[in-house]
């Protein structure tokens, strides 16, 4: 009798919960409440915590947040990455979460009204508890999970949880909402990771691009596990075949995926300080290219000053002053079969997506209204010519909706929308609000980061900053345009479109000022010579002068166009840029420790230095080869285009020899001449071979083993053993012969080594450098690996 007395008292002991347990788990027959303020679970790591939080008058949910940056169960500004009870929020009076001894957890507003539940069972006592990763876990006494909230996420994927063929991100309403919005990430039928905005009226894809079949975007729809996964390091996976790293790929910082409100989807990393998210990736460059963001019979207008605007086409009205999603509508009844009593308003550059009522090769535009005009479902029309096509030519694709307008960067066509004739030339004369770049005198900087407080200011800050990267692509494009027309450059446009960017056009004489007079050079190549310079901001700066005028003009627009797209903390950033006369010169910020060559050449550079600017470079150059929305090959790695800031950390710099490459444009790859410097050029620029990225590879890896030796790449002649010479070789072919004898003999360790670094290195690190660089200077280029496999081999086996 006694074995079953101690049971039923252990039973008991289990059952009732201590009253401290509240920190750290919730036992079956526990509640926690919505007015106890210290009614929270605590991660055992203190990194998450679980409990109400408020999200508005007296309105909670029951979510898990991250404790950092600064946050409370009280505060309202929290980073949120799950809420049970996001579009039904309860009371702040009599609220509870409960778990029963039956095993389901079930949260009640007050009433006793249900509100959410995991509608589950156990016949052993249930333990609710959240791990050091986020998840919410509720699990039986013999261990077994019941449901976890990893299973039904919110708007947000935590590294290390798995999001597969049932789960879906789900974007918040507005800023500052938490209810759910119409912008989702999950797998589709076509086992496709896609972004999809889901309205009341219509859905569609606007991510991976619908322009392109699922092969042009690099995806696989063969593949039907539909798993995919964030790791701690920064590398997401996906079974479609989609991959990216952050821009601090390998830092272990906390890390979230998010579905923002905006529709894009952003990865967020935790700078060091606890206070601060950082965007590190995003999915959308181009904010306008967001399906559903200003509804129906508008155009989305993107400007870095105004950020993303909506307005209604002419003639039309916003549906509720309050809501953009909801549209626009007509302030005219348009006449149906009266082709007479209609014309067409001509919106320039204009594309809307979808809803064609068909397609019509080779007409002529006065085709193209006869048709639209007779047409009671045409509400206007798409008129370009397109050279891709078969046949070449004009085409008319007449649209029964208007949804998705926008002007999108490099679009060279029209969009002719139907109004009444009577009120065509009242129309003419409107425009479109903030459809002008309009630049204040204040010069705007890009903002790269956002601080949690205060709760608004944060958001705005970050939005800012990675949409500004992604409105640069339509100012330049014009810029160029106009450069090409205006070779003078007598018209000041060209600077307030480029300032408009976030940069600043900057007089021949202020730079002149700035630089005294170009007195103080601090680098020079075949491009131009660069010269160090404080701004009237007292900012201090890098300008660089390009000499030749021919030459010097197609650099200024490659480095000007390349560099406004890319936003990396491993790239050189631009200020600013003079295009005066004859006169071209870019405003670089200022780098303390200048490049990697002067380094190299001083005891500066200790071995964790050097590990360290390794690691960077390749960050650095696998965001230009696979991250951006064109591929970009350098075509000039070596130490000289490789900067070292304050903290020695590398960027990459003089993009004036950069290659940008549609990504289906690979196998038609062509060069008129060779790129690059001696030493470091892959062997295809003289062997008449495609010219791929693996030519920034090959010259990365000769950059390795530079920093490993502290060689140049042309060695001369060496001798033998006896003293005769042997003929001319390499830093390639050099590395290749000591490594080969690397497991006859240790000597290898002296030959090798940069001799300034003194015998203080880590082995393991060093063998691993050598080995990465020696694949990266294979002969055949695809035996070479990607940038982006490089940085993984760097730190598989580092320590960073």
């Amino acid at each position: 009798m006694a074995t079953p007395l101690m049971l039923l008292v252990l039973l008991l002991a289990f059952s009732c919960p201590p009253c401290s347990s509240s920190s750290d788990a919730l036992w079956a027959g526990s509640s926690l409440s919505v007015e106890k303020k210290g009614d929270v679970l605590v991660s055992p790591g203190g990194t998450f915590s679980a409990g109400f939080h408020p999200v508005g008058n007296n309105a909670y949910s029951f979510s898990i947040w991250f404790n950092k940056p600064s946050c409370n169960a009280t505060a309202s500004n929290c980073t949120i990455v799950w809420m049970a009870n996001r579009d039904q929020p309860v009371n702040g009076r009599r609220s509870k979460l409960s778990l029963s001894t039956s095993g389901n957890l079930v949260l009640k507003d007050a009433g006793q009204i249900l509100v959410w539940e995991t509608r589950t069972a156990s016949k052993s006592l249930p333990k609710l508890k959240l791990d050091d990763g986020g998840n919410l876990i509720l699990s039986s006494l013999e261990g077994h999970i019941l449901w976890q909230s990893y299973d039904s996420p919110t708007d947000t994927l935590l590294p290390l949880q798995p999001f597969n063929e049932s789960s879906k991100l789900i974007s918040s309403r507005s800023r500052g909402s938490y209810s759910s919005g119409y912008f989702q990430l999950y797998f589709d039928t076509d086992n496709v990771l896609c972004l999809v905005y889901k309205g009341p009226e219509f859905s569609s894809v606007y991510w991976p691009s619908p322009w392109l079949l699922r092969w042009e975007a690099g995806r696989s729809t063969f593949n039907n596990s539909k798993i995919a996964v964030l790791d701690t390091l920064g590398k997401f996976t996906s079974t479609d075949n989609f991959t990216f790293l952050s821009a601090d790929y390998g830092s272990k910082v906390s890390r979230l995926l998010k579905v923002d409100f905006d529709g894009n989807i952003r990865l967020y990393s935790l700078k060091e300080n606890g206070e601060t998210w950082v965007v590190s990736w995003q999915a959308v460059p181009q904010p306008c290219t967001v399906h559903g963001c200003c509804g129906p019979n508008s155009i989305c207008i993107y400007t870095p000053n105004f950020g993303r605007k909506c307005d209604c086409i002419p003639g039309y009205k916003m549906k509720n002053n309050s809501d953009w999603s909801l549209g626009c509508e007509p302030k005219f009844l348009l006449p149906c079969n009266r082709p007479d009593q209609v014309g067409f308003l001509k919106l320039r550059h204009v594309e809307f997506y979808g809803y064609d009522l068909d397609m019509f090769p080779n007409v002529t535009l006065e085709d193209c209204k006869n048709m639209c005009s007779k047409l009671c479902d045409c509400k206007g029309f798409q008129f370009r010519f397109i050279k891709a096509h078969e046949p070449a030519g004009t085409y008319c694709y007449p649209k029964t909706q208007l949804l998705n307008g926008h002007r999108p960067p490099n679009f060279i066509a029209d969009f002719y929308l139907k109004v009444p004739k009577a009120t065509l030339s009242l129309y003419n004369n409107a425009t479109v609000q903030h459809s002008k770049l309009q630049c204040s005198k204040k010069v705007q900087t890009l903002e790269r980061t956002y601080s949690k407080k205060p709760e608004n200011e944060p958001l705005k800050f970050a939005l800012w900053a990675v949409c500004s990267v992604g409105g640069l692509e339509f100012v330049v494009f014009l810029v160029w345009c106009f450069l090409i027309r205006n070779n003078d450059d007598t018209s000041p446009m060209a600077g307030k479109l480029l300032a408009a960017t976030g940069f600043r056009k900057f007089t021949y004489a202020e730079l002149k000022k700035a630089t005294n007079n170009f007195s103080q050079e601090i680098g020079r190549g075949g491009g131009g010579i660069v010269f160090k310079a404080t701004l009237s901001d007292g900012r201090v700066a890098a300008i660089k002068t390009l000499t030749d005028a021919n030459q010097g003009e197609a650099e200024f627009l490659a480095e000007v166009n390349t560099i406004g797209k890319l936003n990396h903390m491993n790239l050189i950033e631009m200020w600013g840029f003079c295009a005066e006369g004859k006169h071209r010169l870019l405003v670089y910020e200022y780098m303390e420790h200048g490049s990697l060559a002067e380094n190299l050449s001083l005891k500066a550079l200790d071995w964790k230095k050097r590990f360290d600017i390794a690691v960077g470079t390749a960050r650095g150059l696998a965001y230009l080869h696979e991250e951006c929305l064109e591929w970009v090959l350098h075509c000039d790695i070596k130490p000289h285009n490789i900067l070292i800031d304050s903290k020695f950390q590398p960027k990459v710099s003089d993009f004036g020899l950069s290659w940008l490459l549609n990504r289906g444009d690979v196998k038609r790859s062509n060069i008129s001449r060779i790129r690059g410097t001696r030493g470091y050029m892959a062997p295809e620029w003289v062997s008449n071979l495609p010219i791929t990225s693996k030519v920034d590879v090959y010259s990365y890896g000769i950059v390795l083993l530079e920093l490993v030796t502290g060689r140049s790449p042309a060695m001369g002649t060496a001798v033998t053993d006896d003293g005769s010479p042997k003929e001319k070789t390499t830093l390639a072919a050099w590395g290749r012969e000591n490594m080969a004898s690397a497991g006859e003999t240790e000597t290898w360790k002296h030959e090798i080594i940069d001799p300034k670094l003194e015998g203080i290195y880590d082995e393991a690190e060093v063998l691993n450098l050598v080995t990465v660089a020696l694949q990266c200077v294979q002969e055949d280029k695809d035996a070479r690996p990607t940038m982006r496999e490089a940085v993984e081999m760097l730190l598989r086996n580092g320590n960073h």
